[in-house]
């Protein structure tokens, strides 16, 4: 198969676990001759910046796919009064820190000061997931994740979503890399993500993505 695109995440997969890019990723991904979409749980703005840096162009995926752009922007902000519900019944129990709350419109990142799995307990079968992707906890709605915002954007490219290799590490990416052709899980995921990826790289962080990127590329499957 020849893919025609990957979609990759950015913290923790193109970058270490401070946040600092993985340079061994820029370089692998900035010598495709496909295109490049950036796959976030990070807010529009942010996903810009790392897509100006990486030289990927403008293609991207945002709020854990809940806000997308492919020369026009697209979201989704339905689903705030549920996020909004979860956070009033949180706030009762923990003292919370809310991250980008001018910027992030179809989601609700938190810092990761709280317990997660005592959250989820707390919301049971609310309409909303509580997830943790190691650098914040993020409330947001079940009907939407990256997978979504994968199938929207190969929509806006005029491609399908198993065109797409995604490349990820937390468990915020499972969705993403099961609706991709080739799923990825660089060494240092989440054990989530690797027992849904199709394929688990050696190499941790941009490591993983330039031993993924360059062994496709021997096989003929990417450009």
């Amino acid at each position: 198969m020849s893919f025609k695109a990957v979609a990759v995440d950015i913290d923790g997969t193109i970058t270490y676990s401070d946040r600092s890019i993985d340079c061994r990723a820029v370089a692998a991904l900035r010598s495709l001759n496909i295109p490049v979409v950036i796959a976030t749980g990070n807010v529009l703005c942010v996903a810009r910046a790392v897509a100006k840096l990486l030289g990927t162009g403008g293609i991207l995926i945002a709020e854990n796919g809940g806000v997308v752009e492919c020369g026009r922007v697209e979201s989704d902000i339905s689903h705030m009064k549920e996020c909004n519900d979860a956070l009033e019944i949180l706030e009762k129990h923990f003292t919370l820190e809310r991250l980008d709350p001018e910027a992030r419109i179809t989601e609700i990142g938190l810092r990761r000061n709280f317990d997660a799995q005592e959250a989820r307990t707390l919301l049971g079968d609310a309409a909303v997931d509580i997830v943790d992707t190691g650098f914040a906890i993020h409330i947001k709605s079940k009907k939407i994740n990256k997978g979504t915002g994968l199938k929207r954007i190969a929509q806006m490219m005029g491609i399908d979503a198993r065109d797409f290799v995604a490349i990820g590490d937390s468990p915020n990416d499972i969705e993403m890399i099961k609706a991709a052709g080739l799923g990825v899980a660089v060494g240092n995921a989440h054990p989530d993500l690797k027992e849904a990826a199709g394929l688990v790289t050696k190499g941790e962080h941009g490591a993983g993505v330039k031993e993924v990127l360059g062994e496709l590329r021997k096989r003929g499957e990417i450009r």
